[in-house]
């Protein structure tokens, strides 16, 4: 019979780096498309290819990285289909957050989501602009207080800061970005499950048309 209660074993290497990979996608250090070299990777992150290869495996499996025969190993690019589902997914997940909330102290919620927004008005770059957005919906799943809500949407992290990164300079005008999530915080400190449920649909939809037309060009 197998014993699941065992000592516990430090993190593996394998783990390490596919968490290091995993950091350099979501923040653009690793750009959607970039070839992965294990040579100069594995010199980077001072590993050998080992240890590499299986860290890059499970980032395949995770469908960060794509595996194509005969060319290599890439970073996977954005493509309408694929922004569309990631946002499906994220529609999903929000509502439900945002309708927990909504039976709950929606009034604190909705305090702590418009002191993120303050944030993301006061932003002196893009980079910082976009962080604040993405600890935006992090805090709102968050606030929901559901573990298994949470789980799910930190599933897509890394794919929602390519995208939200991609969406910065979609904005004529940076302040729009700012005066939808702030119409999105006042409507859940409200307690208006109706104009809340709106609203975040419109945001969701708002985002996947802006990036298909990016991609597109």
């Amino acid at each position: 019979m197998t014993e699941f209660i065992a000592p516990v074993e430090q993190e593996s290497t394998p783990s390490i780096v596919a968490d290091k990979l995993r950091q350099a996608i979501a923040h653009g250090e690793l750009a959607p498309g970039t070839q992965l070299g294990e040579a100069d990777l594995a010199r980077k992150l001072g590993v050998s290819r080992g240890p590499l290869r299986e860290g890059m495996q499970r980032l395949t499996q995770e469908g960060l990285l794509i595996a194509i025969r005969n060319r290599g190993v890439f970073v996977i690019e954005m493509t309408p289909q694929e922004a569309s589902d990631m946002y499906l997914a994220r529609e999903a997940i929000e509502r439900a957050a945002t309708r927990r909330i909504l039976q709950r102290d929606y009034a604190a919620a909705g305090d702590e989501l418009l002191a993120i927004v303050e944030e993301m008005a006061e932003a002196t770059d893009v980079e910082e602009g976009s962080e604040a957005d993405i600890r935006f919906h992090e805090r709102l799943v968050e606030l929901a207080e559901s573990p298994r809500l949470s789980r799910m949407h930190q599933t897509y992290l890394v794919e929602t800061r390519m995208c939200v990164h991609a969406l910065a300079d979609t904005y004529d005008n940076p302040n729009d970005r700012v005066v939808e999530h702030q119409a999105l915080a006042s409507a859940i400190r409200s307690g208006d499950v109706q104009l809340s449920d709106k609203l975040l649909i419109a945001h969701m939809e708002d985002a996947v048309d802006r990036l298909i037309a990016r991609l597109a060009r």
